[in-house]
């Protein structure tokens, strides 16, 4: 690493850390040219991107800040706190990487997040549902509602979720 201070690239690491579940590294350096501190942070390149195969047969690179973002509208206003939809964004994210290795179908990950959405709000669910499975009228969306109902819930330890 170059020394931010002094332009140096002779450094010694005095302390490491894991952070944002082992995805990003944080290192602190010492130059032993001027012998000040810095800190950097390192994040796993992963060569082997998982590809997501959509709808219409494109493929593109999987990102989840796609599921994150179709979780914020699923939940909108809703009084769900921002860690739990983290959470499980991060589960289907490593779900996904152990399970397919170069790629996965649009529809396999929204039933994943159809699933944890069902356990973690019945309207986020909905919502969510309606989009992935693309209800197009009332009747379809009262069928999904009643099968909804009709299921019972396999919910996780309530404090998992808030």
């Amino acid at each position: 690493m170059i020394c931010p201070y002094c332009g140096s690239n002779d450094d010694k690491v005095i302390d490491s850390r894991s952070t944002e579940a082992g995805k990003v590294i944080r290192r602190r350096r010492q130059c032993l040219k001027c012998e000040k501190r810095f800190t950097t942070y390192e994040r796993v390149e992963q060569a082997n991107r998982l590809m997501v195969i959509k709808k219409d047969g494109s493929r593109v690179p999987f990102n989840p800040d796609n599921i994150a973002n179709g979780i914020a509208a699923a939940c909108g206003k809703l009084a769900i706190p921002a860690e739990a939809k983290a959470r499980l964004v991060d589960e289907v994210d490593d779900e996904l990487h152990h399970e397919f290795e170069r790629e996965v179908d649009s529809r396999v990950i929204g039933e994943r997040v159809m699933g944890r959405l069902r356990a973690l709000h019945p309207v986020a669910y909905i919502r969510f549902a309606t989009e992935h499975l693309e209800l197009a009228s009332l009747g379809e969306i009262q069928n999904e509602l009643e099968d909804l109902m009709g299921r019972p819930v396999e919910i996780r330890d309530q404090q998992d979720l808030f």
